[in-house]
């Protein structure tokens, strides 16, 4: 293609490129870093349980395995939304607000927080590592109370803010380019 969009991969220079704000340009760099991180993440669980698991017949095992590859990609997809988003506006010369750019970085970052939210509830309050039991401490510092507020939560909660996360990008999306 002529304009330099060559797809997903193309669609992140061409944001850069073409972007309205400094904050959108590092949310490009930083978000993408995030993404491939957590999707490294999801890879090396669904490899560890692969590993763990080999030698059970399939069934249930592979609909778990599936799993970790799904909430893989509902975690790192949204942080990759806002780039492909705004790499797209700017190609096709879309006219939205004059902040969408702006606002869809800080949508990415809030969707970012979210993750890590939903990873201090998802602790468990006591696992076991090579035959010896560990448990976590009491949070303490300036967000120690937070962080304990979140540690009472039930696991199952760590949904939540992921999920809430992206109802808020989509929503700012469609708000934004009316």
């Amino acid at each position: 293609m002529a304009d330099g969009y060559r797809g997903l991969f193309g669609a992140f220079p061409y944001a850069f490129r073409h972007g309205d704000s400094r904050i959108f340009k590092l949310y490009v760099i930083f978000g993408a870093l995030g993404a491939i991180f957590i999707g490294g993440l999801f890879t090396l669980s669904l490899v560890v349980w692969i590993g763990q698991t080999a030698s059970s017949p399939g069934g249930s095992l592979t609909l778990s395995r599936t799993f970790i590859a799904v909430v893989g990609l509902f975690a790192a997809g949204p942080l990759l939304a806002p780039i492909l988003l705004v790499a797209r506006k700017h190609r096709r010369g879309f006219s939205y607000h004059p902040r969408y750019d702006t606002i869809m970085a800080l949508l990415g970052v809030g969707f970012l927080l979210s993750i890590y939210v939903a990873a201090i509830i998802s602790i468990p309050e006591c696992f076991e590592l090579d035959g010896e039991q560990i448990c976590r401490d009491p949070a303490s510092g300036l967000f120690g109370p937070i962080v304990n507020i979140l540690y009472l939560l039930p696991q199952i909660a760590a949904v939540g803010p992921p999920a809430i996360m992206m109802g808020v990008m989509a929503l700012g999306h469609y708000l934004l380019s009316r």
